[in-house]
């Protein structure tokens, strides 16, 4: 866990100087204890370099260290649940569900307000159904979740194929989402992701016992 912890401190100095502007790397670690509660250091930066660190270069940081933390909470989640230390978020439909959501999002307001919000709510759509049907045809056995959510994914990715060549004008901006654009976020972004981060790891924490019966298997229980 230490190393894990002194990795992601190197690479968010080492994202806050490297770029396009070279920014001097005492001064900014000068400028970041300076934004510290209570530390008053002199960073030396120049206004225009003091905007691109903590307008442009950290804001793309944060993100970043708050999708990775998400992400590794959910699978860790997966993991413990089906017993399987390769599982992934595509098991159950959620990332196939949310980028169905994504897609309706760019295609039916294309306002960036509503991408997050349907996103969310096609994974959790998703979710729900793969339960749904995996327990209608086997219990609530890890196989047949797995399963179920092979098919719900299926069937996502279907009819989001469908949305998109029915608006190919929004593919790049969809095919950008997906794949994880930070060029041009700002603070806005993090503030609208923190809250979907907090909730469902709360979520999880509360819910991680009946997690932990799930993956026992109808046999155990």
């Amino acid at each position: 866990m230490t190393i894990g912890v002194v990795a992601v401190i190197v690479a968010a100095l080492i994202g806050s100087v490297v770029g396009a502007a070279g920014l001097d790397p005492t001064s900014v670690v000068r400028a970041l204890l300076d934004g510290l509660p209570g530390v008053s250091v002199e960073s030396g930066l120049a206004p225009a370099e003091s905007a691109i660190l903590f307008d442009i270069r950290l804001p793309r940081i944060v993100l970043g260290a708050l999708v990775g933390a998400v992400l590794a909470v959910s699978g860790a989640t997966y993991q413990g649940v089906f017993r399987n230390p390769l599982a992934d978020p595509y098991l159950l439909g959620v990332a196939a569900g949310a980028g169905l959501g994504a897609t309706l999002g760019f295609a039916l307001t294309g306002r960036s307000g509503w991408i997050a919000p349907l996103a969310f709510a096609g994974g959790l759509i998703a979710v729900a159904v793969t339960y749904v049907l995996g327990r209608s045809v086997g219990g609530r056995s890890p196989t047949s979740l797995i399963l179920a959510g092979v098919a719900v994914a299926a069937f996502a990715t279907a009819v989001q194929t469908y949305i998109l060549q029915q608006n190919v004008e929004t593919l790049r901006e969809v095919y950008s989402w997906i794949l994880g654009r930070l060029t041009t976020v700002g603070w806005g972004e993090v503030a609208e992701l923190l809250p979907y981060a907090v909730g469902a790891s709360v979520v999880l924490l509360v819910a991680r016992r009946l997690l932990d019966v799930l993956a026992l298997g109808d046999e155990e229980k």
